[in-house]
């Protein structure tokens, strides 16, 4: 099963060739990987939202690798890209998300801009270490593991 999550695009996103630039997309990747996976301040979220990103969080997640495959440049449009997310792998400190980006929702024919993978392990915030995916976690994310994004261009 995937997450969507829609992310706008800024004007600033953009560079002199008119699509997104390479550094923006991977600004888009961070929207949504911290609307899918981290709670909001006040509480509300999706079910897989449970990370504590807020600052004294007893643990914290770093990026361990992150990959793109550009398929298409990103026009500016003024309705949100969907951003499919599935977790590719689940292991004992880490998980590797994987990504689609897409054209906005009823934008025919549908366009695949890009794959991305990224690997976060998540660390505890006082001894700087990995730390083990607790059985809450593994609970909200083990519905969404597929098999992990293949490259094509390798």
């Amino acid at each position: 099963m995937r997450l969507t999550v829609p992310i706008k695009l800024r004007w600033s996103d953009f560079d002199a060739y008119q699509h997104v630039n390479n550094a923006e997309l991977l600004r888009i990747l961070e929207e949504a990987r911290i609307e899918a996976f981290w709670t909001r301040d006040d509480g509300s979220s999706a079910g897989t939202a449970i990370l504590d990103g807020r600052p004294g969080a007893d643990s914290m997640t770093l990026i361990a690798r992150q990959e793109v495959e550009y398929l298409a440049p990103i026009p500016y449009s003024r309705a949100p890209l969907a951003i499919e997310l599935w977790i590719g792998h689940l292991g004992g400190a880490s998980l590797k998300l994987c990504y689609e980006i897409f054209s906005p929702d009823g934008v025919e024919p549908r366009v695949l801009f890009a794959k991305a993978a990224t690997t976060l392990v998540m660390v505890d915030s006082t001894t700087g270490k990995p730390r083990r995916i607790d059985d809450a976690q593994r609970a909200a994310w083990e519905p969404y593991i597929e098999a992990p994004i293949e490259f094509s261009r390798r």
